[in-house]
């Protein structure tokens, strides 16, 4: 079983978290090497991992729209 080092893992959230809403988690924290506290819910750190990846993926979504927005407004302009 891979180890998953929860500081990393929290830090890896934080920065996902930030980039996409701009601005910084709260209530995120370490109960053990297993189990972390974010909003106020208890989960594994596994599934912390996991919606880490989630938040990078709807970033980079949001990302592509933006650029679509602005190839369009260039467009228009000419």
């Amino acid at each position: 079983m891979a180890t998953h080092d929860p500081k990393t893992i929290m830090i890896g959230y934080i920065e996902a978290y930030e980039k996409l809403y701009k601005r910084q988690p709260t209530g995120l924290r370490a109960l053990d090497r297993e189990w972390v506290l974010v909003n106020g819910a208890r989960m594994r750190i596994v599934e912390l991992e996991k919606l880490t990846y989630q938040l990078t993926l709807e970033y980079g979504q949001l990302q592509e729209k933006k650029s679509m927005v602005s190839r369009l407004i260039k467009w228009f302009r000419g």
